[in-house]
């Protein structure tokens, strides 16, 4: 079947607002966009280039005689290109289903949450890989293997290990990191851990009883950290006709501490970005879309959005692997 132009397509914003999207990301544990914050982008694609860390941070001679010029920088911007890619995805309203089965369901809503639920979790699996590549983060100054799994209440010493992460990525770029990034299952592990509620206990936050005493609130304070990030959603790469094998997409073998941007300040240094590109219609939680199939006899509900999930400064993050038994 032919595409359909754009004249035959309508715009079904009443099934969405960004606000809505923000809440049920937050509720199924979507976090990619908070770890690659999003900015706008003018052009679908470009090479902008990124200012050097060393040049972010170079402090030069600013003393200056009279009848004297300024001491003036300059530098090269490092190579750095994008370019977004649109994804999307479709739900068929049958005519004759929807008139069986409106008095149990309402068919706009359920297609509208399949294409949700779809775009958004491959854009939360395409940001989750790229932030736990451990061939980006393949070094000494920034990746490490955790001696003690942080599944061994006992004997870890996760304070210990994204301490010295922490230090690691100041080493390499004179910034503090102010993020980690860890899954729902690590979480739940680290409040079981003998060291982090010792150190809550010790700093007088508290003195949790049981596991779920622990609280992100705790953890930040114990870490010495702004953010830390879980990712709770989950994902089926089993074929709909098999068996599911559901898994998280964050994996817990890893945790990443690392420098997240704060605003939309592209000078920012940051671990990366996600760039949208809104002239083709997309918006970011997906524009919502509806046209009419003639010999199906179907509605078709569509949600798209165009991005491009970049990282942008690697020493921006220390990856700490083997997190996990």
């Amino acid at each position: 079947m032919p595409t359909p132009s754009t004249a035959v397509v309508t715009q079904r914003p009443d099934l969405a607002s960004f606000e809505e999207y923000n809440l049920e990301n937050e509720r199924n544990g979507y976090v990619g966009q908070v770890v690659l914050p999003v900015i706008e982008a003018g052009l679908q694609s470009d090479n902008p280039g990124k200012i050097p860390l060393e040049s972010l941070l170079f402090s030069g001679d600013t003393t200056r005689t009279s009848g004297a010029a300024y001491n003036r920088g300059s530098y090269k911007f490092d190579k750095f290109t994008y370019a977004t890619q649109e994804n999307g995805w479709e739900e068929p309203i049958d005519e004759r289903d929807e008139k069986r089965y409106r008095h149990i369901i309402v068919a706009d809503t359920v297609a509208r949450n399949r294409c949700y639920g779809i775009v958004t979790r491959n854009q939360e699996k395409r940001a989750a890989a790229m932030v736990f590549d451990p061939t980006v983060w393949s070094d000494a100054a920034l990746t490490t293997e955790v001696i003690n799994e942080w599944d061994d209440a006992v004997n870890a010493v996760p304070v210990t290990d994204v301490e010295a992460a922490v230090r690691k990525v100041y080493s390499g770029t004179g910034l503090f990191p102010n993020a980690m990034v860890i899954n729902r299952l690590v979480f739940r592990n680290l409040r079981n851990s003998g060291q982090i509620i010792d150190r809550i206990e010790s700093a007088g936050a508290g003195s949790p009883s049981k596991p779920s005493d622990v609280t992100i609130e705790m953890l930040k304070a114990v870490f010495d950290l702004e953010y830390i990030i879980v990712g709770g959603a989950s994902k089926n790469d089993a074929n709909e006709a098999a068996t599911a094998v559901p898994e998280q997409i964050w994996s817990g073998e890893y945790a990443m501490v690392c420098r997240i941007a704060t605003g939309p300040d592209m000078r920012e240094a940051c671990i990366g970005r996600t760039f949208h590109w809104a002239e083709d219609g997309s918006v970011i939680g997906g524009a919502i879309e509806e046209y009419e199939e003639v010999q199906s006899r179907s509605r078709i509900i569509r949600v798209r959005h165009e991005t491009d999930e970049v990282i942008m400064y690697p020493a921006c993050g220390h990856l700490l692997s083997n997190i996990t038994t």
